[in-house]
């Protein structure tokens, strides 16, 4: 459904279609120029460690070290443009881009998920608050959990905030491109 007009979709317009369409191509640019971005660092970080690397496997929370390619996976390894973009990354830096199939390509809610279970199943959680607590109670916020970090006991006391930032945001990314294109 139009959410503003309560039109369903079929019965939109050509140009109420191109234009939805338009918008969803310029979030997936933007979004993969992100991603380029960043697996660009990567690659430069990982050869400025060690020069004989050929190979750079990533996920949404793993970079691995090997020789000869990278390893695109989860839900973003199904996006046929993402492929080709990061293919484009990896030969410039003599590598070989890897992605499983599309079907073996699956939304990162699950693999979050069960990283949670695994967790649990280690002990490394902290208890439910006590009834009592205050609804304001601080907690602390851990945006990545690998299951190889040690997990230090008891809560952290400090606030969560984010980061300050040291690359552009996503946000100013867009904003130059659309100057870009105008």
């Amino acid at each position: 459904m139009c959410s503003n007009t309560g039109i369903p979709i079929c019965s939109a317009s050509f140009s109420d279609r191109r234009s939805r369409a338009d918008i969803a191509a310029s979030f997936q640019r933007v979004a993969v120029l992100h991603l380029e971005e960043r697996c660009e660092r990567a690659i430069a970080w990982a050869l400025k460690i060690e020069p004989s690397i050929k190979c750079l496997v990533m996920s949404m929370e793993f970079i691995f070290l090997f020789y000869f390619m990278q390893v695109v996976s989860g839900g973003v390894a199904s996006n046929q443009y993402v492929r080709a973009r990061l293919d484009q990354i990896v030969k410039k830096n003599s590598l070989r881009l890897v992605c499983p199939p599309p079907h073996l390509c699956t939304d990162n809610g699950v693999m979050v998920a069960w990283t949670g279970i695994e967790h649990f199943r280690l002990g490394r959680f902290d208890p439910p608050p006590p009834a009592d607590e205050p609804e304001d109670f601080v907690f602390d916020l851990r945006s990545r959990w690998p299951l190889g970090e040690e997990y230090t006991e008891g809560r952290s006391e400090a606030r969560s905030m984010k980061r300050a930032r040291i690359h552009p945001s996503l946000t100013s990314i867009i904003q130059a491109s659309l100057q870009q294109q105008s």
